[in-house]
């Protein structure tokens, strides 16, 4: 996720001092409810997800221009051009045209018109293209957009769902910036122990962190983390995603054959855990700035934590499923298919303007000082023959 380019024309929105307000009240219920500590977790449900009023359901503009951050998406359709060419095989070959793709959380519904389209270009047939979307704000900019970019065939086959549908799936599953918005505990090292940090609020109904020994649900798997992986320093701060590995699973029940392409930013558990990572990953995003301090605009600021891809893996390989491929952003997408396509849409460059952005889409796509290393894709599969993996760097020993 990078912080788009700041806008100039962002007025004081009382809907979102009114949406701010209610949510703080809220919060103040449940720090009381809770004996006067709310664990992290919790605060960042309902941060992002309290019904009408966390950030990814209470209506505020979320991405490009103007919003808090942009996807890769959004920078380029190259993104959602190279991906489309590299899962077309699977659609053609395992799936014989008769697939199904699922996009979890769609932001603006770019990445879905850029692969339908593609796939439309590349004559490879699909059946249905389902969205689970929480957000019903996003939800309306995308139908908006693709009913404007789809031939009015392709959009009747994309449907809008609220979770996972009970029927198996074959064909693929796209999760771009997904896991990063699961909510995390958050947790400090310190006198040889574990302490789970949440929120708490004084006489004025100030909210501000807080501590106390952890419970075993916590102290456990973050004890075998740090001897794992420590010793780490004093104060140690980090996050653990509990929801994780049952995502991961609900993945695996759901995919009866074909693969599902995780992209977001996170590491090998090695590295996100080493001792040098002492202040963690945890950080918001507000009108294009990060923000350090997790608790500065409940409700109308992004909250996110970087990814272990290292529990990506395990969960899946215990529900059967295979780690197909497993790379950096920038070297999955040039031996995906970036340079050919990149070739097509600029031709013979004689439109400066056009090659320009493309050059430059490119350059923030895979520079490592961009997002080409930050962000990391993962292919998960199961029965799933015809992925063209022979361009791919194989990356899963880092794991």
């Amino acid at each position: 996720m990078m912080p788009p380019k700041p806008s100039t024309n962002a007025p004081a929105d009382p809907v979102a001092a009114d949406i701010a307000r209610r949510l703080h009240a809220s919060l103040q219920q449940s720090v009381v409810a809770g004996e006067g500590f709310l664990p992290f977790v919790d605060y960042m449900q309902a941060a992002l997800y309290a019904p009408g009023l966390g950030y990814y359901v209470n209506g505020a503009h979320k991405l490009g221009e103007g919003g808090d951050f942009v996807t890769a998406p959004e920078l380029s359709p190259l993104f959602g051009e190279t991906l489309a060419t590299w899962l077309a095989p699977v659609l053609r070959d395992d799936l014989n045209g008769t697939g199904t793709l699922l996009e979890f959380g769609a932001g603006s519904g770019r990445l879905a018109g850029d692969v339908i389209t593609t796939l439309r270009e590349l004559g490879v047939a699909w059946e249905r293209y389902w969205i689970v979307e929480v957000s019903p704000d996003l939800r309306a900019r995308q139908q908006a957009h693709l009913e404007a970019a789809l031939e009015p065939a392709e959009y009747a086959r994309v449907a809008w769902l609220d979770a996972l549908p009970e029927t198996p799936l074959r064909g693929v599953v796209l999760a771009n910036e997904v896991l990063d918005a699961l909510p995390v505990e958050l947790f400090r090292w310190r006198e040889g122990r574990v302490w789970q940090v949440g929120i708490t609020t004084d006489a004025a109904g100030t909210l501000s962190l807080a501590e106390r020994p952890a419970p075993p649900g916590l102290a456990e798997p973050v004890a075998r983390l740090q001897a794992e992986h420590g010793p780490w320093p004093e104060g140690y701060l980090s996050e653990w995603r509990p929801a994780q590995a049952a995502w991961v699973t609900a993945l695996a029940d759901f995919l009866e054959q074909g693969v599902a392409v995780i992209v977001d930013y996170g590491f090998p558990r090695s590295a996100y855990y080493a001792p040098e990572r002492h202040q963690g990953t945890l950080v918001g995003y507000y009108r294009q700035q990060m923000i350090q301090d997790p608790l500065a605009y409940p409700g109308l600021m992004d909250l996110t934590a970087s990814v272990d891809f290292t529990g990506v893996a395990e969960a899946a390989d215990a529900a059967g499923l295979d780690v197909l491929a497993y790379a950096a952003q920038g070297e999955f997408l040039l031996g995906a298919g970036l340079p050919g396509r990149f070739e097509a849409r600029v031709g013979s460059g004689e439109d400066a303007r056009v090659t320009m952005q493309a050059a430059q889409a490119v350059r923030m796509l895979t520079l490592p000082g961009e997002m080409g290393e930050r962000f990391q894709v993962m292919a998960l599969g199961r029965d799933c023959e015809h992925l063209p993996l022979d361009g791919i760097p194989d990356r899963r020993g880092r794991l």
